[in-house]
């Protein structure tokens, strides 16, 4: 296939539109359902990028979640806990532990449910039928992976009335080394950012506790990765394998750290007992209780507990939780990894990241205020490594 013809751009108003190569070859890929439009082929492309590099630097089965040009997730194959599958509402998927690939979707899928809602998926390997049977019940536009077995394919065809968005990728495509991009009539051009990321990278440690242990070396590489295909600014906190709070496209890097470790804490209470065992009606839909623990997390939780709330959505009211328990509950939270895409200008920042169970941090350095920012990781015995790459994507 030379071009593919798109229903609009970015917008129902901005017509023609289409993706083709330059060059006259044929596109990296098939569309093997569906009719995928233009920003679900950004999501596609970028997050393709993304589970190909964590698959090639952990030799792990990757999987993401992405939404409007940024990951809500990314994750590898490592199994979940059974408190874990019912934080990620997999818990009745048959043998989920035996398929990695499923459970590096379960866990990109299941860390920030909000976010993930209506996702773009990709997947590191061929998809097969344990991650197709999470992907089916989930509301989502479509997918990209370097194949599908057939038990796969039948199934993920069968979603949204047989119009599911379903595209498959040549893995051994290599990109043009040099890009372009038209902004207001003018086309830019510049070097792909071909940059590897992998443990060399987190040689160079300033801070005076220097021992990174393997898991949080493979936690930093995911959020490293993560954010090369996150809207810049950006942070990313990491643990167990997966992201679990991304903060992107803030002007400003606290706001990014606020706003990413506000998932991230949202992420660990998820999987407190008193969230696990929220006396849901069995008629409420997976959607709804996303939205009610959200609300019930939140300062307005008084909108699902209060009187004549509640009712729409338990069988009996629950025990609020407080905001010193749940304080008291993230305090026993440790070793969370937070990556930057570039520099913390202030130990604010790390302040911020404490709060969320951070003692590993990397980031570029080169700040006028580094000696800040190191002083403030020792205050708290954190171990950062300075990378001296910035990861800028836009």
């Amino acid at each position: 296939m030379k071009e593919f013809e798109l229903k609009y751009g970015c917008n129902p108003n901005q017509k023609p539109a289409k993706v083709y190569m330059k060059d006259g070859s044929d596109l990296p890929f098939e569309i093997l359902c569906g009719r995928p439009g233009y920003i679900n082929f950004l999501d596609a492309l970028n997050s393709w990028q993304l589970v190909k590099e964590l698959k090639a630097a952990l030799n792990l089965p990757a999987a993401a979640s992405f939404k409007h040009v940024s990951p809500t997730c990314a994750a590898v194959g490592l199994p979940l806990s059974q408190k874990l599958m019912k934080a990620c509402f997999v818990d009745d998927i048959p043998g989920l532990n035996d398929s990695p690939l499923a459970c590096a979707y379960a866990r990109a899928r299941g860390t920030d449910r909000m976010s993930s809602f209506g996702d773009w998926i990709a997947l590191s390997d061929e998809c097969d039928k344990t991650t197709a049977l999470i992907i089916k019940r989930e509301v989502s536009d479509g997918i990209i992976a370097p194949g599908y077995t057939d038990e796969a394919l039948e199934i993920l065809k069968s979603k949204r009335k047989g119009n599911y968005n379903i595209v498959k990728i040549n893995p051994d495509y290599v990109p043009n080394p040099v890009e372009t991009k038209d902004v207001f009539g003018v086309t830019f051009q510049q070097g792909r950012n071909n940059f590897e990321i992998n443990e060399a990278l987190l040689q160079n440690i300033p801070t005076a506790k220097k021992e990174l242990p393997e898991e949080a070396k493979r936690d930093l590489i995911i959020s490293l990765i993560t954010l090369k295909y996150t809207q810049s600014n950006s942070v990313c906190y990491a643990y167990d394998g997966q992201a679990i709070g991304v903060g992107a496209g803030q002007q400003s890097r606290i706001h990014c750290t606020r706003l990413a470790g506000d998932k991230a804490d949202k992420w660990h209470l998820r999987q407190s007992d008193r969230v696990l065992n929220l006396p849901f009606l069995p008629t409420l839909g997976r959607a709804d209780r996303d939205n009610v623990i959200d609300v019930y997390l939140s300062d307005q939780d008084e909108d699902v507990l209060g009187e004549g709330n509640w009712q729409k959505f338990f069988t009996e009211k629950p025990a609020p939780f407080t905001r010193e328990q749940k304080r008291a509950y993230l305090d026993t939270i440790t070793g969370v990894s937070l990556g930057s895409d570039a520099f913390f200008p202030f130990g604010d920042n790390i302040e911020r990241a404490r709060r969320s169970g951070v003692s590993y941090v990397a980031q570029p350095g080169g700040s006028i205020r580094d000696d800040q920012v190191i002083e403030t990781c020792d205050k708290f015995g954190m171990v950062m490594a300075f990378t001296g790459m910035r990861l800028f994507h836009h």
